[in-house]
């Protein structure tokens, strides 16, 4: 893959993060003003929403992030005639680290989503548990609100999975990262018996690359190639939190060809769930 820029959806750097948080704090304040002029308590409006009075001041210090349904229940309890609604879309992207919020929005639009991992399983097949003990093993550590909040987004992601009409999802993935235990052993247990369950739909192909495999084309490390709706295709990598996310149609077309080659060289699907059976009954 060549020289990669950032894509015109991503933001990168403390710049974007900063932003984010602000979109988050100026939301809350907004929550907090609008629940005031109603007259209403945190205690009662919790209550109104699903929610206990300490939730709905996380939200309101910008702490936690609420869900849409929290949005628009919000909106219709305080009678505010959409001034909360349309903090939606940018609050979505909130949720996400800056350099990837391009990525996310890309997964939204994908008809095709091919990706290769060697370090981790792919979030779009993560468990929760699974991805909980990665944000964990974060340094510097992650704080709690900030662990909860990316779980929850990584977890919503995987609507792609469920999403009509079907993208074509497929994932090839590096034996090595069907036997790190982040977490302990039953967390990888549990992502095991995830991926032999996905591994089953018709719109997903998953694959494992064996460690003795002695030619494998991969070898500049993971990436992923999304295909929108009208053709076009976007190169995503990360490293050490940061992104790039090429644009050219060139390098797409290289990137998904580069896949192809990755793909024939890897265990066919069948082959795959066969391995990771042998693994988890291996544990």
């Amino acid at each position: 893959m060549g020289a990669a820029e950032p894509g015109p959806e991503v933001d990168a750097g403390q710049t974007a993060d900063k932003s984010g948080q602000g979109v988050v704090a100026a939301f809350g304040q907004s929550l907090k003003t609008l629940r005031t002029r109603a007259g209403m308590e945190r205690e009662e409006f919790g209550k109104r929403l699903g929610y206990s009075a300490s939730t709905i001041a996380s939200f309101e210090q910008g702490r936690r992030i609420p869900p849409p349904r929290a949005i628009d229940r919000s909106d219709e309890v305080l009678d505010a005639g959409g001034l909360l609604k349309v903090w939606k879309d940018q609050l979505e992207r909130a949720q996400y680290p800056a350099f990837f919020q391009g990525m996310a929005q890309l997964e939204k639009q994908a008809i095709e989503l091919l990706a290769y991992d060697t370090l981790v399983v792919n979030g779009l097949l993560q468990t929760e548990e699974y991805t909980r003990a990665l944000l964990s093993n974060r340094r510097p550590p992650l704080d709690p609100e900030t662990i909860e909040q990316r779980v929850t987004a990584r977890l919503g992601r995987q609507d792609i999975l469920d999403r009509r009409p079907a993208p074509l999802l497929s994932f090839v993935m590096c034996e090595s990262v069907l036997r790190r235990k982040f977490g302990g052993r039953s967390v990888l247990r549990g992502q095991l018996e995830q991926l032999l369950l996905i591994g089953q739909r018709r719109n997903v192909e998953l694959q494992v690359m064996p460690l003795e495999c002695e030619e494998n084309a991969g070898v500049d490390g993971p990436f992923t190639v999304v295909t929108r709706k009208e053709g076009k295709r976007f190169v995503y990598a990360e490293v050490q939190g940061t992104s790039a996310l090429e644009t050219d149609p060139q390098q797409g077309v290289l990137a998904a060809a580069l896949y192809g080659i990755i793909r024939s060289q890897a265990l066919t699907p069948r082959e795959s769930l066969a391995f990771i059976e042998k693994l988890l009954g291996e544990l």
